[in-house]
């Protein structure tokens, strides 16, 4: 162990959360979230955000909360990565970000690390950081699983073949499952709930009402709002890398009478489509078109109706709203955004538009139809949880485990395939 327990508890505890970034703000809005909730414990924590979305730094920033932004990467629509903008070398990129993790945590010195969804990182790139991190004897490591991750057999599938089971059973401490396993049982349908044993936890999902309360969201929906008070309906589709078709299909859809509609597009998308998007938009009075939004979930709680994709993030948010909403899930490469929305559109929470069956007339029929959604929320103490746990991971002495971790013989140890 590099330090004592004595020492340790001189300073600050020290949180680092990682999330890999491929894709959309999806992962770094969910740190974020998880960051806020983390910042108003009791021993005010340093937090440290690492991940790979340079758009990190629009977004407003949790007290004694800070960012790295590693170079990116960005998912391809067959799931495969390529560098987001630095030439085509995949293999240099995640040698790069990995070098560049091993050394951050080894600065931050963390207490307390959580990673989102992807137990070795992208691209392995975590590997060496969990070993070092696990050396050292006083973090405990943390797998934050969002509620769906895909079909179960291709989650099994690719779990196996990149070792991220036994990665788990080797350097984890605990797994938190953002979800509710009445709406969807992630542990069982995956086979994880033997691997895992007694290191899982279902938290709940994860309430982002409080993010509608700040000072940014005020801002962000007076600058929208401004002096046309007509009810909108408002758009939004993460990044925007792959929502240009739902884009589109809002711009040219009729609002409601007296209404007008806002569509935020995402950083992300392509160039040549926003301006398409943009087209279709300037040609209206009741259409107001937005790359980006500092704090989305105000504006969105003052909407008379939501549209968007089914991501995780973006679905919190619509749960949390009392307000009709109508999700395009996304169904490739992954199934994870048509499963869950699936599952909530069952109960009746949510309306559900497949993307094959979307057009103009679809958004347009499903706005001028009364729709009623009156089902049972699932289970959305999740940031309460968080806390809870975050507690006594912070609390605790390293466990028997961890110490017998760390003095396994060289050949038990973890071989880094990155």
């Amino acid at each position: 162990m590099s330090r004592s327990i004595k020492s340790l508890a001189k300073r600050a505890p020290r949180i680092m959360l990682y999330s890999h970034d491929t894709l959309g703000y999806g992962h770094l809005r969910r740190n974020l979230l998880i960051a806020k909730a983390l910042s108003e414990l009791d021993q005010k924590p340093e937090i440290l955000l690492i991940g790979g979305m340079r758009e990190a730094g629009a977004f407003v920033l949790p007290p004694r909360t800070d960012c790295v932004t590693l170079p990116a990467y960005a998912k391809q629509s067959d799931g495969s990565y390529r560098p987001r903008e630095l030439g085509d070398d995949i293999a240099r990129l995640a040698r790069m970000r990995s070098r560049i993790i091993k050394s951050v945590a080894a600065g931050f010195d963390p207490d307390l690390l959580i990673v989102d969804n992807v137990p070795r990182g992208a691209q392995f790139e975590l590997d060496n950081t969990l070993a070092a991190l696990s050396r050292r004897g006083h973090c405990r490591i943390v797998l934050g699983l969002r509620d769906v991750i895909d079909d179960s057999q291709v989650v099994r599938r690719q779990w196996l073949r990149q070792r991220n089971f036994e990665t788990v059973r080797r350097y984890y401490d605990q797994v938190w499952i953002y979800g509710d396993p009445k709406l969807y049982d992630i542990l069982s349908d995956c086979g994880m709930d033997e691997r895992f044993g007694s290191r899982a936890h279902y938290l709940g999902l994860l309430d982002p009402t409080g993010r509608g309360e700040t000072k940014q969201a005020a801002i962000d929906l007076e600058a929208i709002v401004g002096n046309d008070r007509r009810p909108y309906v408002f758009c939004a589709v993460g990044g925007g890398r792959d929502g240009a078709d739902l884009c589109e299909a809002f711009a040219r859809a009729p609002m409601p009478a007296g209404h007008r509609g806002v569509l935020v597009t995402g950083t992300q998308m392509p160039e040549t489509l926003r301006d398409g998007v943009l087209k279709h938009a300037e040609a209206r009075e009741d259409m107001v078109v937005l790359p980006f939004v500092h704090e989305p979930f105000g504006v969105m709680a003052g909407a008379a109706r939501l549209v968007g994709m089914g991501g995780y993030n973006t679905t919190m948010e619509f749960l949390a709203i009392d307000a009709p909403a109508l999700i395009v899930p996304r169904c490739e490469p992954r199934r994870e955004q048509v499963m869950r929305t699936t599952r909530l559109a069952a109960r009746g929470l949510v309306s559900m538009l497949l993307p094959e069956d979307l057009s103009p007339a679809s958004i347009g029929d499903w706005l001028a139809n009364p729709v009623s959604h009156s089902g049972t929320v699932p289970d959305m103490a999740g940031l309460a949880r968080v806390q809870d746990m975050a507690r006594a991971a912070l609390a605790d002495v390293p466990t028997a485990a961890a110490i017998q971790r760390n003095h396994k013989p060289k050949s038990e140890r973890f071989i880094s395939a990155a």
